[in-house]
Order: structure tokens, then sequence, then C-alpha cells
């Protein structure tokens, strides 16, 4: 495939400096070009666990590989650690490539991470990436938006800071509106209980997308009252992503993609070819 010689005005990765790049939610063939390119410039990636490893493939032979990644209740290094890490690597004049699932800016602690670096007076860029929201529920043929359905997203977490389960349920439990849950999938009961509690019909349409745009996603759809029993039933684990509203009843008619008849890895082009990669959440 010929692509336009993106270096003229897009330069690469420059020493000193951190690229915090959104390597999207799964499949690595949803990766963006200026993403691709700084990776196969990095001297050093960091990447969290949701990152395919096509991806983190396109860097360098003589590159470094630190893989920080965090699940439930293990993490490899804790977010004030990585911070440092980052910090000094930079500070050792490294290309470094930050590699976060999804998009840094949308519950990946890219905010974070950009703070401790810029204080410190390093440049970063960041380089957006397709958020789990958006990639997942496309993949699952649920649309986020429709007039008849939804005018309104919500993108929420189910797995707060101090650990409580703290959100805004009356804002959330609206009419005519999706409200996507990332990390959620331990609290689902409660959060469906509280979805309930404060409003919604326990027959609205809800759903979990388990590994989602890659050639292992599962989608299990059911509604409030019976989602979290059958989540549990069907032995769903993380990373999933939780979807709830009326938008969610147009699923059987809008599934398209076939897991099965997807290839394990997609075929990425090496970063030696004329597509060059660049850059990189919980």
């Amino acid at each position: 495939m010929a692509l336009p010689d993106l270096a003229v005005y897009r330069p690469g990765p420059l020493p000193g400096h951190v690229y915090l790049v959104g390597a999207g939610p799964g499949d690595p063939e949803l990766f963006t070009l200026r993403g691709a390119r700084l990776v196969a410039g990095a001297d050093v990636v960091v990447h969290d666990n949701l990152v395919s490893p096509a991806i983190v493939d396109l860097a360098p032979a003589a590159a470094e590989r630190i893989y920080v990644g965090k699940k439930a209740a293990d993490h490899t290094l804790p977010q004030d650690e990585i911070n440092r890490l980052l910090l000094r690597l930079a500070q050792a004049g490294k290309r470094v490539v930050r590699l976060k699932g999804g998009d840094p800016f949308i519950f990946g602690r890219g905010g974070e991470e950009m703070e401790v670096l810029v204080e410190a007076g390093i440049t970063v860029e960041v380089v957006p990436g397709v958020t789990a929201a958006a990639g997942v529920a496309a993949y699952a043929g649920i649309p986020l938006t429709h007039r008849d359905h939804a005018q309104s997203v919500v993108f929420t977490t189910g797995f707060l800071k101090n650990g409580a389960l703290d959100l805004d349920w009356v804002m959330l439990a609206r009419p005519q509106q999706t409200v996507v849950i990332y990390m959620g999938i331990s609290r689902l009961a409660e959060i469906c209980r509280q979805f309930i509690a404060h409003g919604l019909a326990p027959d609205t349409p809800a759903g979990v997308i388990e590994r989602g745009t890659t050639h292992a996603q599962r989608v299990v759809v059911a509604d409030l009252a019976t989602l979290a029993a059958r989540v549990h039933q069907e032995g769903v684990r993380p990373p999933s992503l939780t979807v709830i509203g009326s938008v969610v009843g147009l699923y059987p008619k809008l599934s398209w993609f076939e897991p099965a008849a997807q290839p394990q890895a997609s075929p990425l082009p090496h970063a030696g070819c004329a597509v060059v990669h660049e850059e990189g959440r919980k």
C-alpha cells in the first residue's frame, strides 16, 4: 500500500522527549500512522497490559521494551514509579514512547504522567488513540448514539482511585443516553442495582463486551435486571466494557464482527516498510 511520506510534515521521535501514545482498543490495525512512526524510532517503549504485541514489535530490535502493565490487584509498577521511570528515561536523553491501550487521556492516566513530566521540564507529545468505548462498541455493532435511542453518551469508570463506587448515579441514569463503563466488571451487580434504583427500568438493554476488537471478542447482552448473573454464568473476565442504554438492543441486528474468522494477529508492516509507525491505559 503506497502512503505519503509523513516525515515531510511530522518529524520523528526526538531524544529526551516522551510520547504518550494511544495504542487503540486491541486490534493492532486500529493503531495510528503517527503512533507507528514513533514506535519505529523509539529508544525505549514503555507499554501497558492491553497493548497488542504486534504494536510493540514495531520497535527497532535494539530498542528497550519495558512492561508496566496493570491488572486488577496486580500492578507490575505502581503509578508513581511509572512516572519516575518515564522521567528518568527522558532525562537520560532517550526517545521514549509510552504506549497505552485505548487513548492516553481517557481513563489512561496520561494526564497524571504528563503533569509529572511537564513539571520537570520534559517535552511531551500526546498521540490520540481509538478509545475502547468507540472501538469496542463499534466492533460489537452497538452504536453509542442513535437518533431514535440516545442523544448523548457518557464515559465513566467502575474503578475509582479510592476504591469506592461513588458515581453521579442521577446523571448516569438519565433516559435517552448511552453509558459506557470502563473497568466495572468486578462491580457489575452493584452498578446495575444503582441504575435501577436511580430510575432506569430493569428491562433497560445492557451488555458487556470482553476483549473487544480482537479474535477473542465475546458479547453478552441482557438487561439491567439480569446482566450481572449472565456475565457471571458466562465467566466473562477483564478486559471488558459495559454498555447501558437502549442502543444495546440493536446488537442482534447490527452485529457484524465475526471473531472466529479473524487472524490472531493482524498483519502490520514491519518498521522498515513504507508504512512507518509512531506512538501510546490501564
